[in-house]
């Protein structure tokens, strides 16, 4: 069972999504598994009609897909609308996929085919159920779990019972509203199939932590994000933690299998040589790694802002980080580095730092990251010449040695900290 989070900004609440097990026998899980398919192929009808009709709103494709949904398996009137809420989401996200660029540019080739197409859906795809469909009976006896009364294509399946972690349960039962997914998955590679319920939930804003110490640069932990380390902090000791597990010289990383930099090399050498084959089988294995590195990638990023935020939470100080948006556009690069620093997703370890922080209720600010690797932090002489190599720092006016440049990089952060913090805050004219 998993617990994820995400957040808007600060004052949009904090989402987190919430999933239990539903504890069904074979009967039952068939049963499931059958409503789980009728709604799916209902999907693709209606997605067809939308296609082909060129009818994408959803007030306006329940209006032409209705009857023909409720006909297609027999759902009832609330699952059918379900079916075509579905798709309408999924073709919103589809345009908003093809403006920025998902499938490629305006007119290629990938994204003339996806256009042309209309979405499918699989089988066992997850459906949507709000509270006419789908209705919660907690049990106050048991800090672990609870019954659901469900519709299926056998008729409401009523006192079926779930269970999931006790934190868990205990925010679906404070805090559950809207529409609930069902999902059908395995457990494990080559397990048996099991019914999962998925919710959404929408906790109340922490209160973000104010204070004088955050006028000044030792209430900020600086994190600069790099090539050879992906995050270093102007906190010492969290600093040579983080370069430790995630940087270049990790001798086994956190998968055990080297530094993060080599399986991003090893990786981006296996994807050249996969595209210079070609061929099905080659495009197929690329799109099987592309989705193994991008998991790779949430995991080694969930572990480092969650690291941060902890011992931000811990020392009562706030966040500074460099301003993501054009990050790859922004940073000069030699050659070499460049697909390695294009091939990591620091938007999403932003993200991750931006929830984490709010629902900790740390203060985070995004500040200018110009001349943060070049500038002194003992005279303040900027320089591109000052940063020797990647990883020494040698001020030509002052002759100051840093320790280590992406460090002395978070310094600098750390230092605008303030600057931006009070910026942020300072109250708008009237």
């Amino acid at each position: 069972m998993g617990c994820f989070v995400g957040r808007g900004g600060y004052g949009d609440g904090v989402k987190r999504v919430v999933q239990v097990r539903l504890e069904a026998n074979s009967a039952q899980l068939d049963a499931l598994t059958r409503t789980l398919i009728a709604c799916n192929q209902t999907a693709d009808l209606v997605s067809q009609i939308a296609h082909t009709q060129k009818v994408y709103r959803g007030r306006d494709l329940r209006a032409i897909s209705y009857a023909q949904a409720r006909q297609h398996a027999d759902l009832g009137s609330q699952v059918a609308q379900s079916c075509i809420r579905k798709v309408a989401d999924s073709y919103t996200t589809l345009k908003a996929n093809l403006r920025n660029g998902r499938y490629g540019t305006p007119g290629s080739t990938r994204g003339t085919k996806v256009e042309a197409s209309p979405i499918g859906f699989g089988s066992l795809a997850a459906q949507p159920f709000d509270d006419r469909c789908l209705s919660w009976a907690h049990d106050l006896a048991s800090e672990t779990g609870g019954t659901v009364s469900i519709w299926t294509v056998d008729g409401r399946m009523k006192g079926l019972r779930f269970t999931g972690a006790r934190d868990q349960v205990a925010l679906l039962r404070a805090h559950r509203s809207g529409e609930t997914d069902l999902v059908i998955g395995r457990r494990s590679r080559g397990g048996q199939l099991c019914a999962y319920l998925i919710a959404t939930l929408e906790l109340p804003d922490t209160p973000l932590r104010t204070g004088a110490h955050l006028e000044v640069e030792e209430g900020w932990v600086g994190v600069d994000l790099g090539i050879e380390n992906i995050a270093v902090t102007s906190d010492r000791p969290l600093a040579k933690e983080l370069m430790d597990n995630y940087g270049a010289g990790a001798p086994d990383g956190p998968a055990g299998r080297g530094s993060v930099k080599d399986r991003r090399t090893r990786n981006r050498e296996t994807r050249e040589k996969l595209q210079k084959k070609n061929t099905k089988s080659a495009k197929r294995l690329l799109r099987k790694r592309a989705r193994k590195e991008a998991r790779f990638a949430a995991d080694v990023n969930h572990q480092i802002s969650t690291r941060i935020v902890a011992e931000a939470e811990r020392t009562g100080r706030g966040i500074a980080v460099e301003e993501l948006t054009g990050i790859r556009e922004r940073v000069r690069l030699r050659k070499p580095q460049r697909a390695t620093h294009a091939s990591w997703a620091f938007a999403q370890l932003g993200a991750f730092l931006t929830y984490k922080a709010a629902r900790a209720g740390v203060p985070m600010v995004q500040v200018d990251p110009a001349h943060t690797s070049q500038r002194c932090t003992d005279c303040g002489h900027i320089d591109k010449r000052n940063r020797t190599s990647q990883a020494k720092f040698l001020c030509r006016a002052c002759g100051f040695t840093a320790e280590h440049a992406d460090i002395l990089g978070a310094d600098n952060i750390a230092l605008r900290g303030p600057d931006t913090w009070a910026q942020s805050t300072a109250p708008s004219a009237a």
